[in-house]
Protein backbone atom coordinates (compact mmCIF):
# COMPACT_ATOMS: atom_id res chain seq x y z
CA UNK A 1 0.00 0.00 0.00
CA UNK A 2 3.01 2.33 0.73
CA UNK A 3 3.94 2.20 -2.78
CA UNK A 4 0.98 2.04 -4.55
CA UNK A 5 -0.16 5.22 -2.34
CA UNK A 6 2.91 7.00 -3.81
CA UNK A 7 2.63 5.88 -7.20
CA UNK A 8 -0.97 6.15 -8.16
CA UNK A 9 -1.53 9.62 -7.26
CA UNK A 10 1.57 10.48 -9.35
CA UNK A 11 0.07 8.13 -12.06
CA UNK A 12 -3.68 10.26 -11.60
CA UNK A 13 -1.68 13.74 -11.79
CA UNK A 14 0.39 13.00 -14.76
CA UNK A 15 -2.71 11.55 -16.82
CA UNK A 16 -4.59 14.93 -15.91
CA UNK A 17 -1.53 16.93 -16.92
CA UNK A 18 -1.54 15.23 -20.22
CA UNK A 19 -5.14 16.35 -20.90
CA UNK A 20 -4.33 19.83 -19.50
CA UNK A 21 -1.31 19.69 -22.20
CA UNK A 22 -3.50 18.61 -25.41
CA UNK A 23 -6.48 21.02 -24.54
CA UNK A 24 -3.43 23.55 -24.45
CA UNK A 25 -2.37 22.64 -27.77
CA UNK A 26 -5.29 22.83 -29.60
CA UNK A 27 -6.80 25.97 -27.53
CA UNK A 28 -5.97 29.56 -27.60
CA UNK A 29 -5.38 30.93 -23.78
CA UNK A 30 -8.31 33.53 -22.97
CA UNK A 31 -8.08 37.21 -23.81
CA UNK A 32 -9.12 39.21 -21.59
CA UNK A 33 -12.41 41.31 -22.34
CA UNK A 34 -12.12 45.29 -21.73
CA UNK A 35 -12.37 45.64 -17.91
CA UNK A 36 -13.72 48.59 -15.91
CA UNK A 37 -11.56 51.27 -14.17
CA UNK A 38 -11.32 50.15 -10.49
CA UNK A 39 -9.99 53.63 -8.56
CA UNK A 40 -10.73 53.79 -5.39
CA UNK A 41 -11.17 50.05 -5.14
CA UNK A 42 -9.11 47.75 -2.53
CA UNK A 43 -7.31 44.17 -3.25
CA UNK A 44 -5.06 40.87 -1.68
CA UNK A 45 -3.13 39.01 -3.68
CA UNK A 46 -1.38 36.60 -2.09
CA UNK A 47 1.96 35.24 -3.68
CA UNK A 48 1.51 38.72 -5.32
CA UNK A 49 5.55 39.03 -5.94
CA UNK A 50 6.02 36.64 -8.70
CA UNK A 51 4.81 34.72 -11.28
CA UNK A 52 0.88 34.68 -11.70
CA UNK A 53 -0.27 36.82 -8.79
CA UNK A 54 2.71 39.43 -10.29
CA UNK A 55 0.56 39.64 -13.50
CA UNK A 56 -2.48 39.83 -11.44
CA UNK A 57 -0.95 42.41 -9.26
CA UNK A 58 0.44 44.80 -11.68
CA UNK A 59 -3.21 44.71 -13.89
CA UNK A 60 -5.64 45.53 -11.05
CA UNK A 61 -2.70 48.11 -10.13
CA UNK A 62 -2.89 49.69 -13.88
CA UNK A 63 -6.75 49.33 -13.51
CA UNK A 64 -6.66 52.14 -10.74
CA UNK A 65 -6.70 49.63 -7.50
CA UNK A 66 -4.61 49.90 -4.84
CA UNK A 67 -3.35 46.51 -4.24
CA UNK A 68 -1.74 45.14 -1.30
CA UNK A 69 1.20 42.31 -2.47
CA UNK A 70 1.06 39.26 0.74
CA UNK A 71 3.94 37.29 1.27
CA UNK A 72 6.58 36.05 2.73
CA UNK A 73 9.82 37.25 1.57
CA UNK A 74 10.17 40.93 1.96
CA UNK A 75 12.53 41.89 -0.47
CA UNK A 76 11.00 39.90 -2.97
CA UNK A 77 7.76 41.86 -2.33
CA UNK A 78 9.49 45.56 -2.26
CA UNK A 79 10.95 44.59 -5.59
CA UNK A 80 7.64 43.52 -7.23
CA UNK A 81 6.03 47.01 -5.21
CA UNK A 82 9.08 49.18 -7.15
CA UNK A 83 8.91 47.36 -10.39
CA UNK A 84 5.06 47.67 -10.64
CA UNK A 85 5.29 51.47 -9.47
CA UNK A 86 7.90 51.99 -12.23
CA UNK A 87 5.08 50.40 -14.66
CA UNK A 88 1.91 52.11 -14.14
CA UNK A 89 0.99 55.46 -12.41
CA UNK A 90 -2.70 54.73 -12.21
CA UNK A 91 -3.34 52.54 -8.57
CA UNK A 92 -0.81 51.90 -5.81
CA UNK A 93 0.94 49.26 -4.38
CA UNK A 94 2.43 48.45 -1.44
CA UNK A 95 3.77 45.00 0.38
CA UNK A 96 2.78 43.50 3.44
CA UNK A 97 3.83 40.41 5.10
CA UNK A 98 1.86 37.02 5.39
CA UNK A 99 3.37 33.76 5.64
CA UNK A 100 0.41 31.29 5.44
CA UNK A 101 2.33 28.62 6.55
CA UNK A 102 1.93 30.02 9.87
CA UNK A 103 -1.70 30.42 11.42
CA UNK A 104 -0.29 33.60 13.99
CA UNK A 105 0.93 35.10 10.47
CA UNK A 106 -1.80 34.96 9.11
CA UNK A 107 -3.76 36.71 12.51
CA UNK A 108 -1.00 38.95 12.27
CA UNK A 109 -2.05 40.38 9.08
CA UNK A 110 -5.67 40.65 8.72
CA UNK A 111 -4.95 42.55 12.21
CA UNK A 112 -2.49 44.82 10.03
CA UNK A 113 -4.84 45.32 7.28
CA UNK A 114 -7.51 45.99 9.63
CA UNK A 115 -6.11 48.71 11.70
CA UNK A 116 -5.40 50.46 7.98
CA UNK A 117 -9.05 51.33 7.70
CA UNK A 118 -9.36 50.18 4.31
CA UNK A 119 -12.09 48.50 2.75
CA UNK A 120 -12.01 45.58 0.53
CA UNK A 121 -13.67 44.64 -2.61
CA UNK A 122 -11.14 41.65 -4.32
CA UNK A 123 -8.89 38.60 -2.50
CA UNK A 124 -7.27 37.02 -4.65
CA UNK A 125 -5.61 33.45 -2.67
CA UNK A 126 -2.92 32.81 -5.25
CA UNK A 127 -0.39 32.01 -3.10
CA UNK A 128 0.98 28.03 -2.98
CA UNK A 129 3.59 25.30 -3.19
CA UNK A 130 3.82 22.48 -5.30
CA UNK A 131 4.95 18.69 -4.59
CA UNK A 132 7.04 19.67 -2.16
CA UNK A 133 9.07 16.74 0.01
CA UNK A 134 7.55 15.70 3.31
CA UNK A 135 7.43 18.51 5.53
CA UNK A 136 5.22 20.24 7.98
CA UNK A 137 4.19 23.81 8.78
CA UNK A 138 4.32 25.98 12.14
CA UNK A 139 1.28 24.44 13.68
CA UNK A 140 2.30 20.99 12.57
CA UNK A 141 0.17 20.23 9.79
CA UNK A 142 1.10 18.69 5.73
CA UNK A 143 2.54 21.99 3.90
CA UNK A 144 0.56 22.03 1.03
CA UNK A 145 -2.64 21.56 2.75
CA UNK A 146 -1.57 24.35 5.17
CA UNK A 147 -0.08 26.67 3.30
CA UNK A 148 -2.13 26.16 0.09
CA UNK A 149 -5.55 25.77 1.59
CA UNK A 150 -5.66 25.94 5.43
CA UNK A 151 -3.77 29.40 5.70
CA UNK A 152 -6.27 30.52 3.09
CA UNK A 153 -9.25 29.27 4.58
CA UNK A 154 -8.09 31.11 7.84
CA UNK A 155 -7.68 34.27 5.82
CA UNK A 156 -10.58 34.32 3.94
CA UNK A 157 -12.64 34.09 7.54
CA UNK A 158 -10.73 36.83 9.08
CA UNK A 159 -11.44 39.51 6.28
CA UNK A 160 -14.66 38.01 5.52
CA UNK A 161 -16.67 40.97 7.57
CA UNK A 162 -14.78 43.43 5.72
CA UNK A 163 -15.34 42.20 2.58
CA UNK A 164 -19.18 41.87 3.61
CA UNK A 165 -19.06 45.95 4.40
CA UNK A 166 -17.29 46.77 1.17
CA UNK A 167 -19.45 44.89 -0.83
CA UNK A 168 -22.59 46.53 -2.24
CA UNK A 169 -25.82 44.00 -3.79
CA UNK A 170 -24.98 45.82 -7.45
CA UNK A 171 -21.38 45.74 -7.18
CA UNK A 172 -20.37 42.36 -4.79
CA UNK A 173 -16.80 42.07 -3.20
CA UNK A 174 -15.04 38.98 -4.64
CA UNK A 175 -12.92 35.90 -3.63
CA UNK A 176 -11.27 34.48 -6.05
CA UNK A 177 -9.59 31.01 -5.43
CA UNK A 178 -6.52 29.90 -7.37
CA UNK A 179 -6.84 25.99 -8.04
CA UNK A 180 -5.82 23.43 -10.05
CA UNK A 181 -6.65 20.44 -12.64
CA UNK A 182 -4.57 18.33 -10.71
CA UNK A 183 -8.44 18.19 -8.30
CA UNK A 184 -9.84 16.23 -11.05
CA UNK A 185 -7.53 13.84 -9.50
CA UNK A 186 -7.57 13.86 -6.09
CA UNK A 187 -8.77 11.98 -3.18
CA UNK A 188 -9.66 13.82 -0.18
CA UNK A 189 -8.79 11.58 3.14
CA UNK A 190 -11.09 13.55 6.16
CA UNK A 191 -9.64 10.60 8.29
CA UNK A 192 -5.82 12.10 6.82
CA UNK A 193 -5.59 15.33 5.69
CA UNK A 194 -2.15 15.56 6.73
CA UNK A 195 -1.37 12.13 4.58
CA UNK A 196 0.76 10.75 7.72
CA UNK A 197 -0.30 7.42 7.08
CA UNK A 198 1.50 7.59 3.34
CA UNK A 199 3.09 11.05 2.10
CA UNK A 200 2.77 11.52 -1.72
CA UNK A 201 3.73 14.85 -2.62
CA UNK A 202 1.56 14.54 -6.04
CA UNK A 203 -1.66 13.30 -3.63
CA UNK A 204 -0.80 15.96 -0.98
CA UNK A 205 -1.23 18.91 -3.82
CA UNK A 206 -4.45 18.15 -5.40
CA UNK A 207 -5.75 17.53 -1.93
CA UNK A 208 -5.13 20.44 -1.48
CA UNK A 209 -6.58 21.83 -4.55
CA UNK A 210 -9.44 20.06 -4.35
CA UNK A 211 -10.23 21.20 -0.33
CA UNK A 212 -9.76 25.09 -2.28
CA UNK A 213 -12.86 24.02 -4.73
CA UNK A 214 -15.01 22.72 -1.98
CA UNK A 215 -13.77 25.25 0.35
CA UNK A 216 -14.97 27.71 -2.54
CA UNK A 217 -18.47 26.02 -3.06
CA UNK A 218 -19.60 26.17 0.69
CA UNK A 219 -18.63 29.55 0.85
CA UNK A 220 -20.40 30.87 -1.68
CA UNK A 221 -23.59 28.83 -0.30
CA UNK A 222 -23.35 30.54 3.03
CA UNK A 223 -23.03 34.24 1.60
CA UNK A 224 -25.60 33.69 -0.90
CA UNK A 225 -28.16 31.94 1.92
CA UNK A 226 -26.98 35.35 4.11
CA UNK A 227 -27.34 37.54 0.92
CA UNK A 228 -24.50 39.04 1.53
CA UNK A 229 -22.69 40.77 -1.20
CA UNK A 230 -19.69 38.82 -1.58
CA UNK A 231 -18.87 36.36 -4.67
CA UNK A 232 -16.79 33.78 -4.20
CA UNK A 233 -15.14 31.48 -7.48
CA UNK A 234 -12.46 29.24 -8.26
CA UNK A 235 -9.87 29.43 -10.92
CA UNK A 236 -8.04 27.17 -12.91
CA UNK A 237 -5.22 28.68 -14.81
CA UNK A 238 -4.35 25.98 -16.24
CA UNK A 239 -0.88 25.12 -17.02
CA UNK A 240 1.51 28.24 -16.69
CA UNK A 241 5.35 28.38 -17.04
CA UNK A 242 6.52 29.40 -13.65
CA UNK A 243 8.77 28.17 -11.28
CA UNK A 244 6.29 25.41 -9.21
CA UNK A 245 7.53 22.84 -11.31
CA UNK A 246 11.20 22.81 -9.50
CA UNK A 247 10.26 20.53 -7.72
CA UNK A 248 9.54 17.91 -9.90
CA UNK A 249 11.81 14.52 -10.17
CA UNK A 250 14.65 15.18 -12.58
CA UNK A 251 13.57 12.97 -15.68
CA UNK A 252 9.79 15.11 -15.28
CA UNK A 253 12.00 18.41 -14.96
CA UNK A 254 14.07 17.41 -17.98
CA UNK A 255 11.01 17.17 -20.01
CA UNK A 256 8.98 19.88 -18.31
CA UNK A 257 11.09 22.81 -19.68
CA UNK A 258 10.87 22.33 -23.87
CA UNK A 259 7.51 21.21 -23.36
CA UNK A 260 6.49 24.20 -21.25
CA UNK A 261 8.02 26.75 -24.45
CA UNK A 262 5.96 25.47 -26.49
CA UNK A 263 2.30 24.03 -24.44
CA UNK A 264 2.52 25.90 -21.14
CA UNK A 265 0.67 29.31 -20.50
CA UNK A 266 2.97 32.56 -19.61
CA UNK A 267 1.49 34.00 -16.27
CA UNK A 268 0.36 37.11 -18.02
CA UNK A 269 -1.82 34.83 -19.83
CA UNK A 270 -2.57 32.29 -16.63
CA UNK A 271 -3.65 35.09 -14.54
CA UNK A 272 -6.29 36.44 -17.29
CA UNK A 273 -9.31 33.97 -16.24
CA UNK A 274 -8.41 35.57 -12.20
CA UNK A 275 -8.59 38.81 -13.49
CA UNK A 276 -11.79 37.98 -14.95
CA UNK A 277 -13.40 36.19 -12.08
CA UNK A 278 -12.26 39.25 -10.17
CA UNK A 279 -13.36 42.30 -12.46
CA UNK A 280 -15.33 41.45 -14.87
CA UNK A 281 -19.13 43.12 -15.31
CA UNK A 282 -20.89 39.78 -16.90
CA UNK A 283 -19.60 37.88 -13.56
CA UNK A 284 -21.40 40.55 -11.31
CA UNK A 285 -23.32 38.49 -8.68
CA UNK A 286 -22.52 34.92 -10.21
CA UNK A 287 -20.30 32.87 -7.93
CA UNK A 288 -19.63 29.53 -6.89
CA UNK A 289 -18.72 28.29 -9.93
CA UNK A 290 -15.23 26.89 -11.15
CA UNK A 291 -13.65 28.89 -14.22
CA UNK A 292 -11.16 27.71 -16.40
CA UNK A 293 -9.82 29.41 -19.70
CA UNK A 294 -12.34 32.51 -18.97
CA UNK A 295 -15.31 29.90 -18.97
CA UNK A 296 -17.63 28.28 -16.71
CA UNK A 297 -16.57 24.54 -16.07
CA UNK A 298 -17.44 21.37 -14.16
CA UNK A 299 -14.98 20.64 -11.73
CA UNK A 300 -14.77 17.00 -9.94
CA UNK A 301 -17.78 15.36 -8.90
CA UNK A 302 -16.23 14.69 -5.84
CA UNK A 303 -15.74 18.68 -5.01
CA UNK A 304 -19.62 18.85 -5.45
CA UNK A 305 -20.51 16.58 -2.22
CA UNK A 306 -21.90 18.87 0.12
CA UNK A 307 -21.86 16.58 2.91
CA UNK A 308 -17.88 16.09 2.42
CA UNK A 309 -17.92 20.07 1.81
CA UNK A 310 -19.31 20.18 5.16
CA UNK A 311 -17.10 17.79 7.13
CA UNK A 312 -14.17 19.25 5.67
CA UNK A 313 -15.09 23.10 6.64
CA UNK A 314 -15.86 21.82 10.20
CA UNK A 315 -12.20 20.41 10.38
CA UNK A 316 -11.33 23.12 8.99
CA UNK A 317 -12.28 25.41 11.45
CA UNK A 318 -10.69 23.03 14.49
CA UNK A 319 -7.33 22.87 12.68
CA UNK A 320 -7.74 26.64 12.29
CA UNK A 321 -8.57 27.58 15.64
CA UNK A 322 -11.89 29.92 14.21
Amino acid sequence: MGFLGVLLPMIRLYLVGVRVLLYQLFNRSFTLPALPKQNGRVAIVTGGARGMGYEVARRLTDLGMHVIIAGNVEEEGLEAVTKIRGQTKEGKVEFLFLDLSSLHSVRQFAQRFKATGLPLHVLVNNAGVMMVPESQTEDGYELQFGLNFLGHFLLTHLLLDTLKRSGHHDNHSRIVNMTSATHYGACLNLDDLQSRSCYSSHGAYAQSKLALVMFTYALHEQLSAGVFPVSASAVDPGMVDTDLYQNLCSPAQVLQRPVAKLLFRTPAEGASTALYAALATELEGVGGCYLYNGRRAASSETSYDQELQAQLWRQSCSLAGI
